[in-house]
């Protein structure tokens, strides 16, 4: 499906048009549109790849999607939303949804001690289309609930007033298009070695080159439902990765690891003999079958009888290996009789690369038989099931080559056993898979949070959530015997669903290893040990203990703390228990996708040192369409996000927060004003005695968003605490020197500078970083900064490499102010 129909809204007695459209072989001409599931009779609407409907009534919402078909096969759309509005309803409310905010932590706003302002926000809904809207099958922006109008407030705040922009009026606009990207990295499954200028293609299409590093950037096209990415090894060692990449469609980029696997070296093969290569018999393990390849079997491309010695690389992806699972290609998804994408589950895939041994041309294959041990199959309903497929590499979709037939058979002098018998031609396509369709199928729900309060307005969107499908030993559930299938999912501001097998009858029959990133940075998942707390968990009880929740640490502390694992129970309807998450049954999609944060669900928390944010104009960086053009915004371009840090070492006996003020300092619409606060706690380096470091976000200079004027942000540096500075890196020091004005350092508690034009670097104790992720480029920059490098990346302080400024911190006396709090109390005074 190349088109699919888009979401619109209307008023009752205007007219709506979705359009679709499939490619194939051969080309689709039979489309089917559905209502709510319902096919729409073609005779009464006339529709082709195109749906028009007129003089809309209400009953008329709902869900529209459609169907392409040829004797090929079938494939449906992803489903659209018709709104239709009564005459005179509003499709964007003036009035803006609460939204909270987090004032520094001198700010209280009430008595009971809270710190969140009301700052409202409004819903990026589409707006209603007017009649003299074009016809919707076209790249046409829309139009989309927006801020009309925001005003300035001061919030009393311990003896001085704090600005903010709140919003006080909603209206519709041209949509916001953010650019959605995926970067990554891709490397060797095995020993992490760069894919090196590897080749990225969409579809059949070539878009680009990984780099040095195995670092890669792929813009999403408009309109794309499933990224499918293929990445080609040029020297031939790496099996073709064909991966299914996920993507925030809200914009910004997400980021993922690839993995590549590497070929298998060649064995000369006498084509002119029978030849047989095991399937998966590396470590020691009992082989899962193997691929018999007849005399005479090699051809080449014209169909000619290759006659001498063949170079065979034959690579099996073994899912007994739980790490190969991250190898994988694809999603393990086909394309069922109705059109639906639906799951299967592995049992091994084998690539194959077949050579003249003169020449190293390409060989082809007639029919050549693959034989896989039935007594590797442990779930017994799946031996009537089992298929061999080949996989698409442009749809990412696997295709059906032939069954796999009961038949006895032995090797060599090994027991008599019954083998799963195939068959199949090697054309163009190299990747094959034995497979079997599971009908047995749940949703997980998953919610990411920036810290361990699981504040409900602290979600994390744009976090990959992963989801590997094991089968348990029985009675062991921490020891699987397999994997069976991968998936990933993007968090959006409701959490994620992500799909998993799952058993009715047993709840131990599957289990499920979820792991989740953001930015490359693996997230914290909740303790189970020792004690099991299902208020944190966010699941109750009994549920949680049918679900079996284990962190991964919880019987080896050395262990990482950043996955669990539970049994895929799926829940009892009669079991009121069970109805209300984290698991839903598969045709419960949309209610897994709109519960409320009040439902059970599974956490992932970010780890970070202490550290808060404040702007005064609110920006939430996990979605990008909340941008607002203002002056006072932090980041100026919602395209492209700069991130800029400071390195402080602190030498005293604790860990001090510090804190960055950011106000204008030479653009005259707001020299000044503030733009915001940062604080982050230093931490403490474990090589140096009582010396720690802090990374310090502050607010780059550049154009402003109205693109006309730079600003120089007067950044003032501030440790919270009785601390004197002591040191001033000469580098940076000479170049504000050099790069008048200079700001004025008069008082030895701080540190104020007008911030840098230029991205310096280690040297100078400035990180900058750029990014069309705002979350991304920080985490950069982090990495950079604690490692105290321009290229590195480390989540250990190291306090005295890549040092802007060092500050000398003491205890002070009891009853004595400090600086930092001198401000907070008598502004004017300190």
């Amino acid at each position: 499906m190349v088109l699919h129909p888009k979401a619109k809204v209307r008023v009752a007695g205007q007219e709506v048009t979705f359009c679709c459209k499939a490619s194939g072989t051969p080309v689709p001409k039979k489309y089917y549109w559905y209502h709510n599931g319902t096919m729409l009779e073609r005779k009464v609407h006339r529709y082709g790849s195109r749906l028009v409907l007129r003089a809309l009534a209400p009953a008329q919402a709902g869900t529209y999607h459609c169907k392409a078909s040829t004797e090929a096969g079938a494939i449906k759309s992803a489903p659209a939303q018709l709104t239709v509005l009564a005459q005179g309803q509003q499709s964007c409310k003036p009035e803006p949804e609460p939204s909270l905010v987090e004032l520094p932590s001198e700010c209280q706003q009430d008595t009971a001690g809270s710190r969140y302002y009301n700052v409202g926000r409004c819903p990026a809904a589409p707006c209603a289309g007017s009649p003299a809207d074009p016809s919707g099958c076209g790249a046409d922006v829309g139009r989309c609930c927006g801020v009309r109008r925001m005003e300035m407030r001061e919030i009393p705040c311990a003896g001085s007033l704090l600005p903010v922009k709140v919003v006080a009026e909603c209206g519709c606009g041209p949509c916001a298009q953010p650019r959605v990207l995926v970067q990554g990295r891709v490397t060797a499954a095995d020993t992490g070695e760069p894919l090196r200028f590897g080749q990225i293609f969409l579809g059949g299409k070539k878009v680009g080159f990984t780099g040095y590093k195995g670092s890669f950037t792929i813009e999403v096209p408009l309109d794309t439902q499933r990224l499918v990415a293929r990445f080609v090894d040029r020297q031939q060692r790496f099996v073709d990765a064909v991966k299914v990449l996920p993507f925030n469609r809200r914009g910004g980029a997400v980021y993922q690891e690839v993995k590549m696997l590497r070929k298998k070296e060649p064995v000369d093969l006498d084509s002119s003999q029978s030849n047989a290569i095991l399937l998966g018999e590396e470590n020691g393990r009992e082989p899962i079958g193997e691929l018999v390849l007849p005399a005479g079997a090699f051809l080449r491309p014209s169909g000619e009888v290759f006659k001498g010695t063949v170079k065979a690389s034959v690579t099996f992806l073994d899912p007994r290996d739980m790490a190969t699972a991250s190898a994988a290609s694809s999603d393990l998804s086909f394309a069922d009789a109705e059109g639906e994408i639906v799951p299967l589950r592995t049992y091994g895939m084998f690539a194959v690369d077949f050579r003249e041994g003169d020449s190293g041309a390409a060989l082809q294959t007639g029919s050549v038989e693959v034989r896989m041990d039935a007594g590797q199959v442990w779930m017994l309903e799946h031996l009537q099931k089992m298929k061999l497929w080949s996989l698409n590499p442009e749809t990412g979709l696997w295709e059906e080559e032939g069954v796999l037939r009961p038949a006895g058979g032995n090797r060599g002098k090994r027991e008599e056993r019954t083998f799963l018998v195939g068959n199949l031609e090697i054309r163009e396509r190299r990747l094959f898979n034995l497979d079997v369709p599971e009908d047995r199928r749940c949703f997980v729900k998953v919610r990411a949070y920036s810290n361990e309060k699981f504040n409900p307005y602290e979600q994390l969107e744009g976090v990959v959530i992963s989801l590997i499908n094991l089968e348990p030993q029985p009675g062991y559930p921490a020891n699987p015997r397999a994997w069976g299938r991968f998936d990933s999912v993007v968090t959006g501001p409701n959490g994620a669903c992500l799909p998993a097998f799952c058993d009715g009858q047993r709840p131990d029959a599957y289990s499920a290893y979820v792991t989740a990133t953001l930015g490359g940075e693996e997230l914290e998942a909740v303790a189970s040990s020792p004690k099991l707390n299902p208020n944190v968990i966010g699941v109750s009880q009994p549920y949680l203990g049918k679900l079996g929740y284990r962190r991964l640490d919880h019987d080896d502390p050395n262990l990482k703390k950043t996955a669990f694992q539970i049994n895929v129970a799926k829940p009892d309807p009669n079991n009121v228990d069970e109805t209300n998450g984290p698991i839903y049954p598969y045709r419960s999609l949309e209610e897994c996708e709109q519960a409320p944060v009040s439902a059970n669900h599974l956490r992932f928390y970010r780890v970070e040192v202490d550290k808060y944010e404040y702007n005064v104009v609110p920006f939430k960086e996990s979605d990008l369409t909340s941008w607002t053009g203002d002056y006072l915004s932090w980041w100026p371009n919602p395209q492209e996000f700069r991130a800029c840090f400071i390195k402080v070492q602190i030498e005293g006996p604790q860990e001090y927060m510090v804190r960055s003020r950011n106000v204008g300092g030479t653009h005259p619409r707001t020299r000044g004003q503030l733009y915001g606060l940062r604080d982050s706690r230093s931490v403490r380096d474990m090589l140096l005695e009582n010396i720690s470091g802090a990374c310090v976000e502050f607010k780059c200079s550049g154009m402003l968003f109205d693109q006309s004027l730079v600003d120089r942000t007067l950044v003032s540096i501030i440790p919270q605490g009785s601390c004197r500075r002591t040191a001033v890196n000469s580098l940076l020091r000479d170049y504000l020197s050099r790069h008048p004005p200079v700001a004025e350092n008069n008082h030895t508690a701080a540190f104020t500078m007008l911030a840098p034009l230029d991205p310096l670097g280690h040297n100078y104790g400035i990180y900058t970083v750029t990014d069309q992720n705002p979350r991304l480029a920080k985490e950069i920059a982090i990495g950079r900064c604690f490692d105290g490098t321009s290229d590195g990346f480390s989540r250990e302080m190291k306090a005295d490499a890549g040092t802007a400024i060092t500050f000398t911190c003491q205890e002070r006396p009891v009853g004595r102010e400090s600086f930092f709090q001198r401000l907070l109390t008598a502004p004017a005074e300190a």
